[in-house]
């Protein structure tokens, strides 16, 4: 791909009922954005026409019956469906999350043809969504299977960035969970991703301990000594910049995540909160770890605000910005990778 050419963003709808729509149509109200990507929103176009007129949006939609008949210089909607769509916004309803599932799969069908070459995904409600057909506890579970990889939630912002070792698991079962072949597993999946994601040639990457104050010498809990520690310190031997496990309590308090590319948490709350803390509204949810690319914003469907007009589309134009960003490092860290001799020349 040549530097000029535009990248083609799928976009998911998420939730209708909620802020989803009206975030996509704000990050595209400026023409000039259309100069950095085409975006193609999965909805349908009677359905996005409804949201453009509820928010008295001025943008142009350009309707398309495929991904691959998409048109640059337009904010191209893909049909998905035809039916009408009865919108109550700020309401939890089944056949909502079936429209939202609909999105998705045709979306996640266009990437894995490569009609789109990114997708930015907009929030979803985790219940409404459930069905015999579709038993995802969320995105990153589904496009791990979809497309294969070992996925991990990874949160980006230009300062900080989150990778977790268990993501959407219960905290009771949490620890259960993390294995020296999980731990190996992630912690890889972080590295190669800091290096053809966002590269970074040799990343340093500083790791959170399990249990409160790494666990006290087995005061408060054996995991970090009998598993994460010395996981941990086979994965430097092998000459990776590795570094922990850290005391979660004090470690972002006292800024010391900022002399590290990346910092892995144990479990979900353990990384989100602080990362949540420091970039609310800018952060981005990466799914690395996958052959394509997959972002989405750091917050859910803001069902209280959902059809007010008052949603922040911030963080869903980072989404967006981070997904062109990071699919043009690929491209760039491949065309390296088939000619090394081309990189040791640089």
């Amino acid at each position: 791909m040549k530097k000029e050419e535009k990248v083609i963003v799928g976009i998911s709808i998420g939730d209708l009922n909620g802020i989803g729509p009206e975030i996509i149509i704000k990050s595209y109200e400026d023409p000039r954005s259309l100069e950095l990507n085409t975006p193609v929103i999965f909805a349908s176009g009677k359905t996005m026409q409804f949201f453009k007129n509820h928010y008295k949006s001025r943008i142009n939609l350009y309707n398309i019956d495929s991904a691959q008949k998409v048109v640059h210089g337009k904010i191209n909607v893909v049909n998905v469906w035809n039916e009408p769509v009865k919108i109550e916004f700020g309401k939890e309803d089944k056949k909502i999350g079936e429209f939202a599932i609909k999105s998705l799969e045709a979306a996640t069908s266009a990437l894995k043809e490569g009609t789109i070459d990114v997708l930015v995904t907009a929030p979803i409600n985790k219940h409404n969504i459930q069905s015999d057909n579709f038993n995802f506890p969320g995105h990153t579970n589904y496009l791990a299977e979809a497309l294969g990889g070992n996925s991990l939630m990874f949160m980006v912002s230009d300062g900080l960035r989150v990778g977790l070792l268990t993501d959407h698991v219960p905290l009771k079962d949490a620890a259960n969970h993390i294995t020296e072949e999980l731990i190996t597993e992630k912690i890889n999946t972080v590295i190669t991703s800091l290096q053809q994601d966002f590269a970074i040639r040799k990343p340093k990457v500083a790791v959170l301990a399990i249990n409160p104050h790494a666990g006290d010498n087995g005061v408060i809990g054996k995991e970090d000594d009998d598993i994460l520690r010395p996981t941990l310190e086979k994965i430097k031997s092998e000459g990776n910049l590795v570094y922990g496990p850290y005391s979660a309590d004090s470690f972002f308090g006292s800024n010391n995540y900022q002399k590290f590319d990346a910092v892995i948490a144990s479990y979900h709350d353990q990384g989100l909160i602080p990362f949540k803390t420091i970039t609310f509204g800018q952060g981005v949810n990466y799914t690395a770890g996958l052959d394509k690319v997959r972002t989405s914003p750091d917050h859910g469907t803001a069902y209280e605000i959902a059809g007010k007009g008052q949603a922040d589309e911030s963080s869903f134009k980072q989404a967006i910005f981070a997904a062109i960003q990071i699919f043009r490092n690929r491209v760039v860290y491949n065309q390296y990778s088939k000619n090394p001799l081309k990189k040791a020349t640089k």
